[in-house]
């Protein structure tokens, strides 16, 4: 396929990509320009055009953010001995205004790190890739930066996330369809990691009806956990952890519902009681 007709057809998610990390519609025109222009002097074979894009838009975004604000201690990473370009991302539309604003918190690889992982999906070797990390500092990066956007405990809607877990999980196991329903944001995601994908999860679903429909009369062996601090839930076998379910809670609803079966995710989950916020 012609590589103008790709570009176009990509150029809205590069832009939804850019804008998101710069949060500046105006230099995220700015930056896939850039990418466009990149792309018609590069000598290169690109195999993966769409990951390719994604690629270079990111790291044109990296340097903008580091020409802005200092790199901080904390941000820096390993050099990558990758050198493939990234995989196609899918598109998703996960981070609301709510987290917006809080992003200027954020060191430039923690915004990467996360925008890539929980607004689309990338897998944490691609992100590794593309900072010039290991998979390893980039999931620490994503994790980090989640803890200083997410609310532990009270949304802006007032409602503690923990509430919203609990209520969650209560309406899955009675089937209470409605009831998932009002608990879903409209455009609620469920994705799953690799190992999570290997025991029977879904890779990914999209879509309130979608979502209540799989877990509607499920979850029954699921059970009350904290998650890097954040309540969740978990499926045990035998007393450990087999596969976590992370929640994306925003404005008292549930934004996402990540399936997590990493050993790594599984060593730091924590039991806790319904119904209470701190173990």
């Amino acid at each position: 396929m012609d590589e103008t007709v790709v570009f176009e057809r990509e150029r809205p998610r590069l832009l939804s990509l850019a804008g998101r990390i710069l949060r500046d519609n105006a230099e995220a025109e700015d930056i896939v320009q850039q990418a466009w222009l990149r792309l018609h002097t590069t000598d290169a074979e690109i195999e993966n055009l769409p990951g390719w894009l994604t690629t270079v838009t990111t790291r044109l975004c990296l340097d903008r953010l580091r020409a802005e604000k200092p790199i901080l201690v904390e941000d820096t990473t390993l050099p990558s001995t990758t050198t493939d370009p990234a995989d196609e991302v899918a598109l998703a539309d996960t981070v609301g205004t709510a987290l917006q604003v809080v992003f200027d918190r954020l060191s430039p690889n923690e915004r990467v790190a996360f925008v890539l992982h929980d607004s689309f999906s990338v897998d944490f070797p691609t992100i590794a890739t593309i900072l010039g990390s290991t998979p390893a500092a980039a999931r620490k990066l994503a994790s980090r930066a989640r803890s200083k956007v997410r609310p532990h405990d009270i949304g802006r809607s007032g409602r503690a996330d923990w509430k919203v877990v609990d209520a969650f999980l209560a309406a899955a196991r009675e089937g209470d369809f409605e009831q998932l329903l009002e608990l879903l944001a409209p455009g609620v995601v469920v994705a799953g990691d690799e190992a999570a994908i290997a025991t029977g999860t879904p890779t990914r679903l999209e879509g309130k009806s979608a979502v209540a429909a799989l877990f509607n009369g499920a979850a029954k062996a699921a059970l009350p956990v904290f998650i890097d601090g954040r309540a969740g839930a978990a499926w045990f076998h035998r007393g450990s952890a087999r596969v976590a379910f992370d929640f994306t809670i925003i404005d008292g609803v549930v934004a996402r519902i990540d399936f997590r079966a990493d050993p790594v995710v599984l060593a730091a989950v924590v039991r806790r009681e319904a119904g209470k916020s701190r173990g």
